[in-house]
């Protein structure tokens, strides 16, 4: 499948901000089963950029606004062309051994309900125990745009019972280093079935399976990542790997907008 994707940020300020910098990772890179046809990054207002690539493999972009802003808008777009692996990850940059990501941290600590979610998966092969993970954590929880913000970790979205995609993928995260299964957060996009826009990139979750590698679970639609997914960033959590994060100065109250249309290429959309 080909996929044509546009992602576009823009943030606006009540008062001109200054020194604004962002940290992207939003270009997705080759590996098996996924090659990148074309991406680019555009922005409205007059900045530098300097391209790197993070301690996870990612490709870290950062863009420099020297001179005061109201309004800044930052867009990516491309097309990529995906298969079906099965969910399996292969032939991704791979800079650390899978080990690193049986670490905790403040967005993926378990709280004791949590463990015991985890610890009742039934024993058996590796890979059987996290689809059983999966398809509990996908019947358990309710998919919720209001129920939790950024910074809501994984016990306290487990607690509500209600999340969105991010808060899906710090619960199975959580939930398989408790098994001892090495696990990380991915960021990327989905192409829906319905075709619409979307408010926020797309979220899941990659564990190491032993003679198998890195495969992609999706808790919170309940399947593994097939040609519909975009791979784009990796990390232990959203902090990580998230398309965007920035500083600046000034600018008063800060306003933010996401519009993201991820759709098969040459298939026209239904409005």
């Amino acid at each position: 499948m080909r996929i044509k994707v546009s992602h576009a940020t823009t943030y606006s300020y009540s008062a001109p901000a200054d020194g604004v910098v962002q940290a992207l990772r939003m270009t997705p890179r080759d590996h098996e089963g996924q090659h990148v046809v074309k991406w680019r990054l555009d922005a409205d207002v007059d900045g530098r950029t300097r391209e790197s690539e993070d301690a996870f493999g990612n490709v870290l972009t950062m863009f420099y606004v020297d001179q005061p802003v109201r309004a800044l808008t930052l867009r990516v777009s491309g097309e990529v062309q995906t298969e079906d692996t099965a969910g399996v990850v292969r032939g991704a940059a791979e800079p650390l051994p899978s080990g690193v990501f049986l670490r905790t941290t403040p967005l993926t600590t378990p709280n004791e309900a949590l463990l015991a979610f985890a610890h009742d998966v039934p024993a058996g092969a590796t890979l059987e125990r996290l689809h059983e993970l999966m398809g509990r954590l996908h019947a358990r929880l309710v998919f919720d745009t209001s129920a939790t913000l950024v910074a809501t970790g994984a016990a306290e979205a487990f607690a509500q019972g209600r999340g969105v995609c991010q808060d899906y993928a710090h619960i199975f995260i959580a939930a398989a280093r408790a098994l001892g299964v090495p696990a990380r957060y991915v960021s990327g996009h989905l192409v829906r079935a319905d075709g619409a826009d979307q408010e926020a990139a797309h979220a899941w979750a990659e564990a190491f399976v032993p003679d198998l590698g890195w495969i992609a679970f999706d808790a919170a639609n309940g399947v593994c990542a097939d040609a519909f997914y975009l791979r784009v960033a990796v990390g232990l959590d959203y902090l990580d790997a998230a398309p965007l994060r920035g500083a600046r100065r000034g600018g008063g109250e800060e306003r933010l907008s996401v519009n993201v249309r991820a759709h098969q290429a040459g298939v026209q959309r239904q409005n």
